[in-house]
């Protein structure tokens, strides 16, 4: 019997180590929907429960997981406009400064006034950035870029939202800010070449039924002639896609004596936390070191409140 879901089919491996976000929150007030942090690894804590459910007002164990968030820096302005199908570029802006750093050579002057002249020909602005991974300790030979939505009522409200920060560093808690629900983008660990057993954990054969246990009984039927898409085949398993909705954000803020988050001997396969982090509830896709995506949440229904932790254990977790 097939056990493995159709539901992502089919099992397609990722092209890139940024994931990819496709949609985002539309609001009416400006602001950036999105940011990027590296998974560190996950503890547990104990807070205060919030919600309407039979453990409001007690104390309740949950996993949370570590991100830390790189140096963010907006290097420039993309305008899009509206083609015959589907949205178009219009035009960039750049930082001078900020997109050599980039490898942008051909930089044009950086003349935001013309797209001011013709803004109410575009239908959405964003923001181009990079993240810098040296704060963090991780080794990228490449500088990674990537697009951040912006949330306004028209271009022109995107566009004087952006503009100061041309150039600038974007800190995290211009984006987010703790008890916010938000969708969380990544890549999930892979595990190379797997069999039809352990990837869609088909039932092994007895003994002496073809002298093969870990192996599929039928490709299907004569007709019709052909091994239908769905049967399931040994193939490449892991480091997919994949985006998990309504992830709530638990704490923010950076190291430091009087607040701590790094356990005892420094996460598994990470290492100690440098800079700025994002603890949120519950475990995210993807190994350790995996770059993830944060965006606000698109489906979320419900307002949440800042949780109260009590306890945020920061015992080693290296075994004995």
């Amino acid at each position: 019997m097939k056990k493995g879901s159709l539901e992502f089919w089919p099992h397609r491996r990722a092209i890139r180590q940024m994931p990819r976000v496709r949609s985002s929150v539309k609001t009416e007030t400006p602001s950036f929907l999105g940011y990027v942090g590296f998974k560190a690894g996950m503890t547990h804590a104990m807070i205060m429960d919030e919600s309407e459910g039979p453990s409001k007002g007690s104390e309740v164990f949950r996993p949370v997981t570590i991100l830390e968030l790189p140096r963010v820096v907006i290097y420039g302005i993309r305008f899009y406009k509206k083609g015959y199908a589907y949205t178009e570029i219009a035009g960039e802006v750049y930082d001078q400064n900020a997109a050599k750093h980039v490898g942008i050579k051909s930089i044009k002057k950086n003349d935001v006034s013309k797209f001011k002249e013709k803004i109410n020909e575009c239908e959405r602005v964003t923001a181009l950035a990079y993240l810098d991974a040296e704060p963090v300790s991780i080794a990228n030979k490449r500088i990674m870029r990537f697009e951040i939505p912006v949330g306004g009522k028209t271009a022109s409200e995107m566009l004087a939202f952006i503009e100061p920060f041309l150039g600038k560093e974007l800190k995290s808690s211009e984006v987010f800010k703790p008890g916010e629900m938000v969708d969380t983008t990544s890549i999930t660990k892979g595990k190379g070449w797997a069999g039809v057993v352990k990837r869609y954990k088909v039932a092994t054969q007895g003994r002496k039924v073809t002298n093969k246990y870990r192996h599929l009984g039928t490709l299907g039927p004569w007709h019709p002639a052909k091994v239908q898409f769905g049967v399931p085949q040994a193939g490449h398993m892991g480091y997919n896609y994949r985006t998990e909705r309504n992830k709530l954000i638990i704490k923010m803020g950076s190291p430091s004596e009087t607040e701590e988050v790094n356990v005892k001997g420094g996460y598994l396969n990470y290492g100690v936390v440098k800079s700025d982090y994002i603890v949120i509830d519950g475990s995210i896709p993807g190994p350790s070191k995996r770059l993830i995506r944060i965006r606000k949440a698109t489906r979320s229904f419900r307002e949440t409140k800042p949780p109260k932790i009590t306890y945020l254990s920061l015992n080693s977790k290296q075994g004995k």
